[in-house]
């Protein structure tokens, strides 16, 4: 992978997936690498297109939710700002994106109970501090889509799940709701529309920014395999963890070969990561066909 051709274009940060490169102070190109990360570590094998699935499945979300909050689109093209001789690099995996002041939290919206999730209620009867009904099964639906926050970590830590008070404090509590209340909106219209495809969107994690007038502003990506847990519908029940559309696949994987989790992951098997790349190209057809 490092022997990839570069861009000429100035990096500014690379991150589990993306890598971000500098157009000028109000632009910057987001690039949608093949790299997987699971349990917030960087794994070796890369998936195979995953990274134009990615920016496609992102691209469909953000026009089809644009009423709901503004998104970090600018209008330009990756054409205009990339060269004839550099653009077959990014063609396909990028975008032109407005640079904006990120929002220090990620913002994850649960309407299932699985995952962490289930893993908190079993102990405590909560999902990061809120009470829930007694007797919930895995994989059930909640009464009402729950926001529940996490810390947004340095690449190679592990995010912190936190309660909706941390998350103020952090961040302030106008934001904070503001934050909460679209992010729950977005959910909704994206379950709602993803219903009708047969898929069902378990949970999700949006990551905002604001821009210079302090719009907040939906960026990043948008409701991909690699920050959502998409299940078939048909296959959906209570009781057990469905198979999904995203890189549960290489968790389930990773959780069974007896890893700590902690760097460097073991190699992921070259079928696993076909499966990985079936799978994300079924959501991206599902939704979008």
């Amino acid at each position: 992978m490092s022997n990839q051709p570069q861009l000429s274009l100035k990096k500014l940060y690379s991150g589990k997936v993306r890598d971000l490169y500098e157009i000028d102070a109000q632009r910057m190109l987001m690039v949608a690498s093949d790299r997987l990360s699971a349990f917030d570590v960087i794994l070796e094998q890369p998936i195979p297109e995953k990274g134009k699935i990615l920016t496609e499945i992102s691209n469909f979300w953000f026009d089809k939710l644009a009423h709901l909050i503004p998104n970090h689109f600018t209008g330009d093209q990756v054409a205009d700002v990339v060269s004839a001789q550099e653009l077959p690099l990014v063609e396909g995996r990028a975008v032109v994106a407005k640079r904006l002041q990120p929002v220090a939290v990620e913002a994850i919206v649960r309407g299932y109970l699985v995952g962490s999730g289930w893993k908190e209620y079993q102990r405590s009867g909560t999902v990061c501090g809120i009470e829930l009904p007694q007797g919930l099964q895995e994989a059930q639906k909640l009464p009402e889509p729950i926001f529940t926050p996490s810390t947004k970590a340095e690449v190679g830590d592990h995010d912190e799940n936190i309660s909706f008070a941390q998350c103020a404090a952090i961040i302030g509590d106008d934001l904070a709701a503001q934050v909460r209340d679209v992010s729950i909106k977005l959910y909704q219209a994206a379950v709602e529309y993803a219903a009708t495809r047969g898929i069902i969107i378990a949970d999700t994690k949006f990551e905002f920014g604001l821009d210079a007038d302090g719009t907040l502003t939906l960026m990043d990506e948008a409701l991909t395999p690699d920050s959502s847990r998409f299940w078939p519908a048909d296959s959906y029940q209570v009781g057990t963890n469905p198979p999904s559309f995203d890189k549960q696949f290489v968790r389930d994987w990773l959780e069974s070969s007896g890893w700590d989790k902690e760097p460097p992951a073991p190699a992921i098997p070259a079928d696993i990561a076909q499966k990985t790349a079936d799978k994300y190209r079924e959501a991206l057809l599902r939704l979008t066909e």
